[in-house]
């Protein structure tokens, strides 16, 4: 994966397979102190020490599809060449917590990416799950929560193309402000 963003993906995807109703995932640059930090959390099925332990080993999967699940190795060795790391913490039947951290500045840290996109692609694969997504520079603050979005549609699908417009501006507004509010 070549973007930040597409990890974050990867991790909410496995949350979703992991039966979580709820994920929020937050995004937290900070100039000063030279750090990007990211973090998905969610309340699905949690996994034992055992497996937390062994989950950056990338041939280490649960899935059917494939012998090696390398989303987290590639994440955590990609924060670790850029001054940073990457943390899991879990609980069977509570749900988990992926944290990691980058230098900022460094040259080898990748691109954020289209986070705008990640988000709208996230909120319209899984309209069942409760999003709440945070993206932060500098302590500027937008933060997306689904749940009254649903609740003024009123039954209405998320992917009915005026929703989906809707959807896709707003999102796409409030992170721009957020990353022009920095320069």
């Amino acid at each position: 994966m070549r973007e930040l963003a597409l990890h974050l993906l990867d991790i909410a995807e496995n949350s979703i397979s992991a039966g979580a109703k709820n994920i929020a995932i937050r995004v937290e640059e900070d100039a000063e102190t030279d750090c990007l930090r990211m973090s998905v959390q969610d309340d699905g099925m949690g996994m034992d020490p055992e497996m937390v332990a062994r989950v950056t080993d990338p041939f280490t999967t649960t899935r059917t599809t494939r012998k090696v699940g390398l989303g987290i190795p590639l994440l955590k060795a990609a924060a670790e060449a850029c001054n940073g790391w990457l943390e899991i913490q879990s609980t069977p039947g509570k749900g988990t917590l992926v944290q990691v951290e980058f230098q900022r500045s460094h040259i080898d840290r990748m691109p954020l990416g289209n986070l705008a996109d990640t988000y709208l692609s996230l909120v319209l694969g899984a309209p069942h799950v409760h999003w709440l997504l945070s993206y932060q520079v500098n302590g500027n603050v937008f933060v997306f929560d689904d749940e009254p979005i649903k609740e003024e549609l009123d039954g209405i699908s998320l992917t009915e193309p005026a929703v989906i417009s809707f959807l896709r501006d707003y999102i796409g507004v409030g992170i721009s402000n957020i990353q022009l509010e920095e320069n």
